[in-house]
């Protein structure tokens, strides 16, 4: 495991995403349970506030990375990812929210993408302190604890995650459209074995430290729709 307090992480051993989820880790039961949360049932509404609190997520995981850069800024492999998640035209273009060739952090492709599909005002406050909640809890969360999460997003967590919301059927609409592109990508980005976003931050070996975070990402998710949680 690497020491984070060693401003060079150490390299870990390459292995399959599927050996990885084998690994002891309590973490992987909330991956687990997101995924298998009721995606499939989740009406055009509902789904709408998946992607609103989802901006939330966004901005903690530019947060978690800019904290990473900041600890290891002599770190090639995470100057590489910042790349690919903040500042980059990955994303674009998007009708009614990225240019050809605009540079955006993800985040703010998420900000935007929220901007085409009107939700009125009490609902939206509700989402909105549903996600300002969130990002106050993951603030207080221990600076090594951040940064070794995302390995734990970027290596095979959120790709599961994406693939079981994209479970849901109904997509009509220019912002859920929008949300779609950003899932489809981001599958794309992280699934590579060799180049792909997971496997440029391994390397910082996450533990069960990480787990308030993925705790406080099922939390919001089931705030924003109950259904989720549910028994069928």
């Amino acid at each position: 495991m690497s020491d984070l307090s060693n401003p060079t992480p150490l390299a870990v051993e390459k292995q399959t995403r599927e050996t990885r989820f084998l690994a002891p880790y309590r973490y992987h039961a909330l991956v687990d349970e997101i995924c298998q949360f009721r995606w499939p049932d989740i009406d055009q509404q509902e789904l709408t506030n998946v992607a609103w609190v989802y901006y939330y997520f966004s901005v903690q995981f530019r947060e978690c990375l800019e904290a990473a850069c900041a600890a290891f800024p002599d770190d090639a492999l995470l100057r590489e990812l910042d790349c690919a998640e903040r500042n980059t035209d990955n994303l674009s273009p998007w009708p009614g929210v990225a240019r050809p060739g605009e540079l955006l952090n993800h985040d703010e492709f998420m900000r935007r993408t929220l901007q085409l599909s009107h939700i009125d005002e009490g609902r939206r406050l509700r989402l909105d302190a549903i996600g300002v909640a969130y990002l106050t809890k993951t603030r207080s969360i221990d600076r090594n604890a951040r940064i070794k999460s995302l390995a734990t997003y970027e290596d095979g967590g959120l790709e599961m995650v994406f693939r079981s919301i994209l479970r849901a059927h109904d997509w009509r609409g220019p912002l859920l459209q929008a949300f779609r592109h950003f899932l489809v990508e981001h599958i794309k980005f992280d699934s590579d074995p060799e180049h792909g976003h997971g496997a440029i931050c391994r390397h910082l070996a996450p533990d069960d430290s990480v787990m308030p975070l993925w705790s406080a990402f099922r939390d919001m998710l089931v705030a924003a729709v109950p259904k989720l949680a549910e028994p069928e």
